[in-house]
This record gives C-alpha cells, structure tokens and sequence, in this order.
C-alpha cells in the first residue's frame, strides 16, 4: 500500500486534470462564441432577408386568370358564357416527381393520359409557380376520389374556376366556334405570362378571331398556405381585367330557323341585311356541339368528328366551294344590257338545246322541250339554259369574268372567322395560269357556253352569292359582310362599335339595266310562269329571287339524267337567292341544299320562310 502511494503522483494527476479542463472550456466557449455569432446573424445582421423568406414559405404569389368575355347576339342573347366548375390544378415547383405524379392521376381515372404529352410541355413552358390544369370540370366522383387521394399530392389540389358553356349547343357553332386547351401551337403565338392559370384559348370562330380581346388580363392574388404547401385563403395583389363581351350581327331566332330548316341535310344559308352588309344568320349543316371541345374532347372522339363523311366541322357557308349555277343569269343579264351585247326586247327560240356552229354536240336545257321564244326578262324568270348559252357567245369569257367579280365573286370578302374561300370565276388568263397552257390552246368556246349557267370551273361560296344578290337589291352599291356590331367593357358598360365597310360598287350603272334585272327577279317568285311560283305564292311583300342547279357530274351526251337511279349524293345541288322587299330591301338569302336537285322546289322554300320570319315580325 504504501509502495502505490509512493508510486502515485498526485500533483502531475491535477495538473493532467486542470490542462484537460480549460482545453473544454475553451472548446465550450469557442462553440458558444460560434453559436451566439450565428443566431446574431441571423436574428440581427440578416433579420430582415429571413424574415421574407420565411413570410415566402406562407405567402406566395399565384396568377388570376381574367373572366372571359360574354359572345351575345345583336339583340343580347348570350350565346357563350361562363359557368363555375372544379378543375385540378399543380403548382410544378410544390412537386417533388412531376412525372409520377401524372402517372399516378392518370392511373386513378382523374388526368385524361390522352393529354399527358400536352400537360408536360404547359408545364415546361410555365413559370414554375403558376398554376397548371390537369383536369376540367371534375364531376362528384371525381371530387370525392381526389379528396380521398390528396394526402399524397403535394402541390396538386382542387380550384374552382370558370369554364366556357354554349347555352345553345350547336346553334351558330360555325360562326361562334368554340375554345380548347391550351397546346404548344398556342403557346407559341401568346404571351404566355397573360395566360397564366388559363386553361383554354379560342381555336376557331369568333372565339378564335376575338381571341384578345375576350380573353382580358391576367391580375395576381398573395396566397396564404399551409405548411403542406396548400392554399389557405387569398388576397388580390392586381386585379384580373376581363375580356370584353362582343356582340354579333346574328339574330338569335333567324339564326334558329335557318338551322332547323338545314336539319338532316347538308348545305348552307347566309342571310345579311344589303345596306350595309351585317349578317343575320349563317347556318352549315351538318353542325357539332362545342361544347364536347369545352369540356375536352378525347384524340379517339375528335378522330371519328373529323373522319366523318358529311364533315360536320366544316364551315359550308364561306368555305363551301359550289358552282352557282343558274343564280348567276341576273348578273350576266345585267353585263349583257349594260355592254350592249343584247337588248331588253331581243329575243332566241329555245329549243331545248344549243349547238356551237359546226358542231354536232348538244348543251340541253333544263327543260326538254325548250322554252319557245324568250327574251331576256322570260329567260332569268324561266331560268332557260339556251338563252344563256347564245348570249355567252356574244360576251365572251372574260367580258363575262369582268362583269361577275364586280358583284363578288371570285374573291374574298372579308368576314371576321377564318376559312373563307375566294371561290373561281374563270377567264383565259386564269386558265392559263391554272393549267400551264399555251396562249392558242388555253379556252375553249364549250367552256364559255357552260360558264354561262355557272357551271365548268365557276365556283362560289354561299357567302359570296348572298353578298353579290344584296349588290344587286343595292342597285349596284356593295357593303362588306360584317359578323360584329361591336365589344363591350365588362364592368363599365362602355362600348367601341364596329364601322360598316362599303366596298367599290359595280361600275356601268345602268338604272334601266337595273329595272329590267331586278323586275325579272320579281317574276321568279310572282309570275304563274317563273320557275319558283309556287314558293313566293301568297307573299305579302315584294321578293325577287333566283332559282339555281348545280350538277354533281356530267351526264354523258347520249345518256339522260335519271335522279332516282342516282346516288344521293351524285344529285345535283339545289340554291336559291332572294332580297326583299325589292323596293326597300332589308334583307338577302342565298340557301344552298347538297344534293337538294332542285332549287326551286327544295332551296326555294327555305329562302321564302327566312324572309316572312324576318319582314313579318
């Protein structure tokens, strides 16, 4: 015992023990020291930056999609509005794994994976704090599955938004035409800041045309949020302007009545008002609910509306290419008169057929047996081929061309919606651009004689011949079609209207001329023998008209025309025009019937109850 005392050194024990210990208390004070200088950072020197930051992890800056503009008609009947829906919406920078989430509302029924391809790429080209729709107008189940699943989707939850509705369904759908979601395309010609939060965008129609002006300007909301990320409750920063309303030249009712006249046919009808131009109804039947694109419209469904055969998406009305037929004669009579290639007393014998000098082949009337002796009043209300076919040959082709494109045709006009064709009027320079042919071998006088009942290479819009039979109620003045009356401010009231354009009228004004074409016009309609009789009888106004057959094929010469051996659709079109009153027009119809065989029996008709329901009312 007393060995190990003697061998144990107290005095070096404390030494070793006091050295050990102010090494820890330095090291305790040094930690201290950086521990204190930190939280003085951070609480003092940098107070103000984490502060934000923080006031950042609870408010966050989120877009306000603007409300978008009402579509009415000229008498404020809406035709599309905005009604409230649930939609599910991302915010990409709250989303650990964007794909797998997709992947996991895809396979949950709530994301259409159809739009998964589209829904990347809004992502990719949107600021990572704006919202991103996944899905439109969740129903219920829809609702109730995702409130089951949202646990497990940070940064996906359910808004309430405002979606486009077609109170009507298909009525006006051409003219209207309908929104759908955003695509690449769409985000390419926009400024995609100011479609922050919107989901849809005008793909056609007004919809299309007035694109910047229903859409309004997006404004900003500070959204307070959980610590999950999750919206809390909202705060306006800048208010969202919304879009303007803009108000159509169409009357609701006029616009009914031509589409239920279409019904279960195809073909078109433009009605417009010939003194100055506004359009009063525009049908295409068949037609489609835009709806069906409002809601989102699956591939496999805008597949089978697309592969349709009666192509119920296409705008008849001003991209419907169709020979005129026999609606031109007015028009070549008028040419005719005021050129002085014939006279209103001059009279053909019509036999039932025509024949160029020194040659066999034969160009029939509609009529077998000929019409007898006609002059020019008796051939426009009898509609007689062969007095056309003779005057043809007096005025040539391209006196012919120079007289029809002054009243229209061959041109665009100018309406608002894309898609309007400019139709062919025909003349030896066309041709020979058309074809590639030699000066000596571009036109054919067989060609002439068929131009003259609007048939050959003579195309035109339904559109067109309205415009050129308001030219001739006009007298020759012409107005541009118009399909807007004007936009209006949402929350003023305050409206901007649309100017009336008038267009270069037809050139040699003849009053004499004008008389004689528009009186014959009248015989049409309210002479026992014009060829619509039984459709102007019992008018309490004065109607002109004209009566017209395109046909779908050539009948061989030594072949007749057997309707009831025809395809339905190998049957000739039936159009008709009409203004009236003729002293005072207010209004003008042309009305094509596909396959209708016969414009004063079937198109006719339908012009004749427009008029009544528009003067009559």
């Amino acid at each position: 015992m007393a060995n190990l005392q003697a061998i144990r050194d107290t005095v070096a024990e404390q030494r070793i023990f006091l050295g050990r210990l102010f090494v820890a208390v330095i090291f305790v004070l040094c930690a201290s020291g950086v521990v204190v200088a930190r939280l003085t950072q951070l609480q003092v020197i940098e107070h103000e930056h984490y502060a934000d930051l923080s006031q950042g992890n609870r408010i966050r800056i989120e877009a306000a999609p603007p409300t978008r503009g009402l579509i009415l008609d000229r008498n404020g009947n809406v035709l599309a509005q905005n009604l409230p829906a649930y939609q599910l919406e991302m915010i990409p920078e709250q989303v650990d794994d964007i794909d797998d989430a997709l992947d996991a509302l895809i396979e949950a029924g709530l994301v259409n994976g159809d739009y998964r391809d589209e829904i990347r790429d809004r992502i990719r080209r949107s600021a990572s704090f704006n919202p991103v729709t996944l899905a439109e107008r969740l129903d219920d189940a829809a609702i109730a599955q995702f409130a089951r699943l949202r646990p497990f989707f940070r940064g996906i939850d359910i808004r309430a938004r405002l979606v486009r509705d077609y109170p009507h369904g298909d009525l006006a759908a051409h003219v209207i035409g309908y929104v759908g979601r955003l695509s690449a395309q769409d985000l390419d010609r926009v400024d995609t800041t100011n479609y922050a939060g919107t989901a849809q965008i005008g793909k056609t129609g007004i919809e299309l045309t007035y694109e910047d002006l229903l859409h309004g300007t997006v404004g900003h909301n500070e959204v307070v949020t959980t610590a999950e990320g999750r919206a809390h409750s909202y705060a306006p920063r800048t208010e969202p302007e919304p879009g303007r309303n803009v108000y159509l030249t169409l009357d609701l009712e006029l616009q009914r009545l031509a589409e239920t006249e279409l019904e279960g046919q195809r073909g078109a009808i433009v009605a417009l008002d010939p003194t100055n131009g506004e359009i009063l109804a525009m049908a295409s039947a068949p037609t489609f609910n835009p709806n069906a694109f409002a809601r989102g419209m699956g591939t496999n469904a805008f597949a089978t509306l697309q592969a349709d055969l009666d192509r119920p998406l296409f705008n008849r009305a001003i991209s419907g290419q169709y020979p005129p037929g026999s609606t031109i004669k007015p028009i070549l009579g008028y040419g005719a008169l005021v050129s002085g290639r014939t006279t209103a007393t001059r009279v053909t014998h019509c036999e039932g057929h025509f024949s160029l000098p020194g040659s066999t082949h034969r160009y029939r009337d509609w009529k077998p047996e000929g019409h007898g002796i006609v002059d020019l009043s008796e051939a426009i209300a009898q509609s007689c081929d062969v007095y056309f076919y003779q005057l043809a040959q007096d005025m040539d082709i391209d006196l012919m061309h120079d007289f029809l494109v002054q009243f229209g045709l061959g041109a665009t006009l100018g309406v608002e919606i894309p898609g309007e064709k400019a139709g062919i009027v025909p003349s030896r320079a066309w041709k020979r651009e058309s074809f590639r042919r030699r000066a000596d071998q571009v036109w054919f006088p067989g060609e002439t004689v068929i131009a003259s009942i609007g048939q050959g290479y003579m195309l035109a819009t339904p559109l067109q011949l309205a415009h050129a039979t308001a030219a001739i109620a006009m007298r020759g003045q012409r107005a541009a079609p118009q399909l807007t009356l004007r936009d209006e401010d949402q929350l003023t009231g305050a409206s901007t209207e649309y100017e009336h354009s008038l267009l270069p009228a037809v050139g040699h004004a003849d009053e004499h001329a004008w008389v004689h074409v528009v009186e014959a016009m009248e015989d049409v309609l309210q002479s026992v023998r014009g060829s619509a009789f039984a459709a102007g009888r019992g008018a309490q106004y004065d109607i002109a008209g004209k009566s017209g057959t395109a046909q779908v094929f050539s009948v061989a010469q030594e072949e007749e025309y057997d309707e009831l051996e025809l395809d339905e659709r190998l049957k000739d079109h039936a159009l008709f025009v009409a203004f009236a009153p003729v002293e005072a027009p207010r209004i003008a119809v042309a009305v094509i019937i596909e396959n209708g065989s016969s414009g004063s029996t079937v198109a006719a008709p339908i012009a004749r109850a427009l008029t009544d329901a528009w003067l009559n009312r």
